[in-house]
């Protein structure tokens, strides 16, 4: 049998004066006993690990000099360890001319000497696992920073060994003699993906900026200079896996021009001829049985210009053998516009296409042997508080923030939070100007409207990257209400300016409050493992989808149906009737294992949830 403790909140249960059964209430600090023969034992750990970025440049910085680094993240592992944390996963740390943050290595067999040394990888590798606690790394193979040795031999001449590493191209004229690129790409940070290079005569590719040329995949000896140089060197020293940046770009579709999208442009959007190319799957499936599998390492994919579930499901179907799991972003990305050129032209969405993408991400695994992540905030997003929820008032933003960890840790996958979401940290203060904006993408983007010479589009550009630039998730942790908000000594100069709201939103100022949203995540994220059969790996059900007020589904455990958990969000301001819990749990009676609402009445009507503003539950049927 299966045995639940009994909760006892603090709060009422009130029921109107109708036949349906009272709720059982649940005090989720208590110990919960549960069946762990559940149905899923076997299952990789993975599966149900929390997973915790850290963007080491703004989480902690041990030494004043106000750059992030690795003794600082160390300092503070127990505190990721006591927030319920099981993996750590540490954006890039090595060698690099920092002109993408590091997502241009020049050497990675060495670390960023502000963030440290490969001694202090090692420390980090040690304590974590002293707490039974894994750390994977962020490996950057689509391109390289210009300042690799592998480009300075490749850029020496046509007949260097190393040419074929990256790729090359002839320029093309016109009937006039000038000068064109080979294709007329648009690059994610604004501009051409070629630029010219006068000593050999050719142009070479970037997808990104020109300081960051693709590899050239199509060459053997250099992806098995990849696997070795790149991965085995860190796998041998003990690193259990790795995010795998732009994992399906190594495979371009040919080298011909886009569609012109954009006639005021002489550069156009083009992943279509990067992303998902014809040895895509080759690739991932070498890399994963030469280094990957022998290691029992972990690895999570970015999937870019992937919006179809049957473009994914070959990256992650255990049969394939590539990827162990993939980041999806159509989710994340609600509110940019275009990929590329429009991107932060803010596109307003209503819940309804939250819900219906939400949906979407959730049930394309359903009855296949693949597998989803779940996440709403990293490095390249702004803030989830921000976007999804509702700042207007600090009680809305205590509220919204609650919700939205409700509705993370109730979807099927791999949970993945980001640093400062478990505190409720939000975007930039509106009132900065770009001065403060200090990515490479957003400057690209701003110049190119400056340039337009549209003062609409200016206008438009700075309006949607106060709402989504990437520059929102990378200022400083907010650890305490001192100088610099704890992120580094009084004195020092941090890196990006600390946020104005430092003093009210810390980790200081939430450890010891029952009702903070860092305990709720704690709470919320042992929920997670206690009841993982429904809530981890549970079949997704959306219910009233057209409802632009509440959000809400059943998670059905689907190897003993019939267990069932009803998960009820209010995404608005405004007090909102749930759909009916009894009929849903057919004629059951619900019990609440979790409510954002701390205080004051909870009850249902007629078998309704009745949720004050930006409130969520979850009640069980068990």
């Amino acid at each position: 049998m299966y045995k639940y403790l009994s909760y006892v909140l603090t709060i009422s249960m009130l029921l109107s004066t109708t036949s349906t059964p009272e709720p059982c209430t649940h005090d989720t600090m208590g110990s919960i006993t549960w069946d762990k023969d559940d149905g899923w034992a076997g299952e990789p750990y993975w599966k149900d690990a929390v997973f915790y970025q850290v963007y080491p440049s703004s989480f902690k910085d041990s030494n004043g000099d106000g750059w992030g680094d690795l003794p600082g993240l160390i300092s503070k592992i127990d505190y990721l360890h006591e927030l319920g944390v099981d993996v750590i996963w540490v954006s890039p740390i090595f060698e690099s001319p920092q002109k993408d943050m590091g997502y241009d290595v020049s050497d990675y067999q060495k670390i960023y000497e502000p963030y440290g040394s490969i001694q202090d990888v090692d420390n980090l590798l040690r304590e974590a696992h002293r707490r039974d606690m894994k750390v994977i790394l962020d490996l950057v193979v689509n391109h390289t920073s210009q300042e690799h040795e592998w480009f300075k031999e490749s850029r020496s001449s046509k007949s260097n060994p190393k040419r074929d590493w990256y790729i090359w191209k002839p320029a093309r004229y016109d009937s006039n003699g000038v000068r064109h690129p080979p294709t007329n790409w648009r690059g994610y940070f604004a501009g051409p993906t070629w630029t010219w290079d006068e000593l050999t005569q050719e142009y070479y590719l970037h997808l990104y900026a020109p300081d960051q040329p693709d590899l050239n995949w199509e060459n053997e000896e250099c992806r098995n200079a990849i696997y070795e140089n790149t991965m085995l060197f860190w796998l041998d020293r003990g690193v259990d896996g790795f995010r795998i940046d732009t994992v399906n770009k190594y495979s371009k579709k040919g080298y011909t021009d886009a569609p012109i999208t954009d006639p005021t442009s002489p550069h156009q959007s083009a992943p279509e001829m990067w992303c998902n190319g014809p040895r895509i799957h080759e690739f991932i499936h070498e890399m994963n049985r030469k280094v990957l599998a022998p290691y029992g390492a972990v690895s999570v994919g970015e999937l870019s210009n992937t919006p179809h579930p049957h473009q994914v499901i070959p990256y992650v179907s255990a049969a394939a053998q590539e990827l162990d799991m993939v980041f999806e972003f159509s989710v994340i990305r609600l509110g940019t516009g275009n990929i590329l050129g429009p991107k932060y032209i803010y596109q307003p969405f209503p819940l309804s296409k939250l819900k219906s993408l939400t949906e979407k991400w959730q049930t394309f695994v359903a009855g296949t042997d693949a597998w989803t992540t779940v996440f709403i905030e990293n490095h390249d997003n702004a803030r989830a508080v921000s976007r999804f929820g509702d700042t207007s008032t600090e009680e809305m933003w205590k509220r919204s923030a609650k919700t939205i960890a409700l509705w993370q840790i109730t979807l099927t996958g791999t949970l993945f939070l980001y640093q400062g979401q478990e505190i409720g940290m939000t975007n930039m203060p509106a009132s900065w100007g770009i001065e403060e904006y200090k990515d490479v993408e957003s400057s690209g983007f701003y110049a190119e409207a400056v340039d337009s010479g549209d003062t609409e589009r200016v206008r438009k550009t700075l309006h949607g990257l106060s709402h989504l630039a990437r520059d929102h998730s990378r200022i400083p942790f907010q650890w305490d209400g001192s100088a610099n908000a704890g992120f580094t000594s009084a004195g020092a100069e941090p890196w990006m300016r600390v946020h104005d709201e430092y003093r009210s939103i810390n980790v200081a100022r939430q450890r010891d409050d029952p009702d903070s949203i860092l305990s709720f995540y704690k709470e919320v994220l042992k929920l997670r493992k206690q009841h993982r059969e429904v809530l981890v790996f549970g079949t997704f059900e959306l219910l009233d989808p057209d409802n632009e007020a509440v959000f809400a589904y059943v998670k059905e455990d689907s190897k003993r149906p019939g267990k069932k958990a009803v998960v009820v969000l209010n995404m608005s301001k405004d007090q909102q009737m749930g759909p009916d819990i009894v009929s849903i749990l057919d004629g059951e009676m619900p019990q609440l294992l979790i409510s954002t609402n701390s205080e004051g009445s909870l009850k249902l009507s007629n078998g309704r949830p009745v949720l004050r503003a930006w409130e969520g539950r979850v009640y069980v049927n068990y």
